[in-house]
């Protein structure tokens, strides 16, 4: 299975509104917090592990690690949408608000009103890509931008109905469900 992915973009003089090849995709798709505050985002993002790069090598980097701050303009955005697959999620920080692209982002959510930290937006990044959070955390999840809110709890069930059904197989001392394959 692929890991899950974040990149975010410290974009502080850009502005969401503004048209641009990778500023329009990005809108297509973005749930966009209007009151979200970014102030230190980058600090917050490097102490949960994420590694700082520049947009050129942004790619390569996400070979190696699940978290990855960059900083520029339309160029960043672009290099983060190219570098990003189906379990990435972008978040992009301009000075207009904060906007959130990929997996397991509402894009249809649309401009959501709701007041944010940069620890808020940090924690929603870790729990949408699985990253370990410390016992000091006091920030909220952004569960307004999120296209389940009991995303976690479902990926829960899914795995304990998983590991119920091999249990069953294996007090049944019968592997036929594996049997049938020859990769087994």
């Amino acid at each position: 299975m692929a890991e899950k992915k974040a990149i975010l973009v410290d974009a502080a003089g850009m502005n969401l509104a503004a048209s641009g090849e990778a500023t329009d995709k990005l809108n297509k798709k973005a749930a966009v917090l209007v009151k979200g505050d970014p102030t230190g985002i980058v600090d917050k993002a490097v102490a949960l592990g994420a590694v700082k790069v520049d947009a050129a090598a942004l790619a390569q980097t996400l070979e190696n690690t699940a978290f990855a701050v960059t900083s520029g303009g339309e160029d960043a955005v672009a290099a983060a949408l190219d570098a990003a697959n189906r379990r990435t999620v972008v978040v992009v920080a301009a000075k207009d608000g904060i906007a959130f692209y990929g997996m397991g982002i509402n894009g249809k959510a649309g401009k959501v009103v709701r007041p944010a930290t940069a620890g808020d937006i940090v924690l929603t990044i870790a729990t949408l890509v699985d990253l370990p959070i410390t016992e000091n955390c006091t920030a909220a999840i952004v569960y307004q931008v999120l296209k389940d809110p009991n995303m976690k709890l479902n990926e829960i069930i899914k795995l304990r109905e998983a590991l119920a059904r091999m249990e069953s197989v294996i007090e049944r001392n019968n592997r036929e469900p594996w049997d049938k394959h020859d990769c087994a």
